[in-house]
């Protein structure tokens, strides 16, 4: 595990699987009536010798999803600080750099490292610690959340948020994430493993503010990189007040199906 205590702030998320219907020549998302969705962010890097036992803990969580009552949607987020360091993460961003730099200063701590997760926005913790990740996401899933309704429609996602105290007056973030990456790596601590990834972030934006409701509606297109395996894909949207700090309202839908649709 590595340390990082002075980084710039950032105000700027792979998604577990959901249960999707067509209609109308639409994909909607339906989460399970009984889980509530939580946003799990683990903030990692290919570089870093601490980091493939919190790459497995994420996979564990998405693909299994073994909390009762949570619909666990993972954000890998691969920082760009350990690039220095021998090896080239190929999903790093100094975006992610500056989001979980940003968490840190929100926390007033200062302290930032990875393996590094955090659960609806709430207090890090080290992401190898599975016991501890349960139980978070455990506590997490008891407080109801408002769910963000996704409709999409080949590459254009509509999103509403239903009005809610909660989500008042509070930016809205859309993650496109991909499943089932890995890679060969040469170089740094991780030289000759071969890793594998869940839910890694692969674009991460605002695309509006609830109301003083905390209602929210928009279609919003995709704008998909020719690059990503679309049949690993996901559309996550979650609305989080002070832009860093408690995720309020959650959804995702997977977009393998939506090309299948437009035809």
């Amino acid at each position: 595990m590595t340390n990082l205590t002075s980084m710039k702030a950032f105000l700027l998320v792979p998604a577990a699987a959901v249960a999707i219907s067509v209609a109308g020549g639409r994909e909607r998302s339906a989460p399970p009536a009984d889980r509530v969705p939580v946003i799990v962010e683990l903030f990692t890097s290919e570089g870093c010798s601490s980091c493939p036992p919190a790459d497995a803990v994420l996979i564990d969580l998405v693909e299994h999803q073994p909390v009762s009552g949570a619909l666990v949607i993972g954000l890998s987020e691969h920082v760009d600080y350990w690039d220095r360091q021998g090896w080239r993460d190929p999903f790093s961003s100094h975006g992610f750099t500056e989001r979980q730099s940003a968490y840190a200063a929100s926390a007033g701590s200062g302290e930032v490292y990875t393996p590094q997760m955090f659960v609806d926005g709430g207090a890090p913790f080290v992401g190898s610690d599975r016991a501890r990740a349960i139980s978070v996401i455990t506590r997490a899933a008891a407080t109801a959340k408002p769910v963000v309704s996704l409709q999409l429609s080949a590459d254009v996602l509509t999103v509403s948020v239903p009005r809610d105290r909660q989500t008042a007056s509070a930016p809205v973030w859309l993650a496109i994430v991909e499943d089932g990456l890995s890679s060969s790596v040469t170089g740094g601590e991780n030289a000759g493993r071969s890793l594998r990834h869940a839910a890694v972030t692969r674009r991460l934006v605002s695309i509006g503010k609830t109301d003083k409701d905390g209602g929210f509606a928009r279609e919003v297109p995709l704008g998909l990189d020719a690059k990503w395996k679309r049949a690993a894909l996901h559309a996550v949207v979650f609305v989080q007040p002070e832009s860093i700090g408690r995720v309020a309202a959650a959804g995702s839908i997977a977009l393998a199906a939506a090309k299948e649709i437009a035809r």
